[in-house]
């Protein structure tokens, strides 16, 4: 069994982990406040931009060649956010991910240790209980390992389909503004 030493040692591991993953939400947090703030600032310049071109038009033909100039950037500045907003969650992800794999490889060591003691320890005739503490033991890694795998493979799925939606709607709205260009 564990020492009270050990326990202590346990918990304030356990603690600096939330304290760890906290920090990394918290990064995750102001990372999401800079874009919101850098996108707001962008936002607000660009329509008092294009307020006063509107404002300076002279007759209907002025108001249709400006309306492409208007909708391809805003278009493209949409899906750069959708990005810029995804890494930020995926990257935040990625740290915790990274923090409960170690943790979770520390516990396993840990649960090891005590495994490896029992057995040590165990009386005679206990194989076949310490032979399923074993299996039980391995049972639950195998369990894990599976589970981060397929949680690996899912994350690339939705990164790689992330990314080829962004890439489709970036080229559609490039080319949509093009042809209005074009016609006006």
């Amino acid at each position: 069994m564990m020492t009270p030493e050990q326990m202590i040692a346990a918990q304030k591991s356990q603690l600096e982990a939330i304290f760890a993953l906290s920090g990394k939400a918290v990064e995750g947090l102001e990372k999401m406040v800079e874009l919101n703030m850098q996108t707001l600032k962008t936002a607000m310049h660009e329509t008092s931009d294009a307020t006063m071109a509107a404002l300076s038009v002279k007759d209907i033909q002025e108001l249709t060649a400006l309306q492409p100039n208007l909708a391809q950037p805003m278009a493209e500045k949409l899906l750069s956010y959708s990005h810029h907003l995804y890494e930020i969650a995926s990257g935040t992800q990625a740290e915790f991910a990274k923090a409960i794999e170690a943790n979770v490889a520390e516990a396993h060591k840990k649960m090891q240790s005590v495994v490896d003691t029992a057995v040590k320890n165990a009386p005679a005739g206990s194989e076949t209980a310490v032979a399923m503490m074993k299996s039980a033991l391995s049972a639950a890694n195998n369990a894990y390992d599976t589970v981060q795998k397929a949680s690996k493979q899912a994350a690339e799925v939705v990164e790689a389909n992330f990314n080829t939606v962004t890439n489709t709607a970036m080229k559609a709205a490039q080319s949509t503004t093009r042809g209005k260009r074009a016609a006006a």
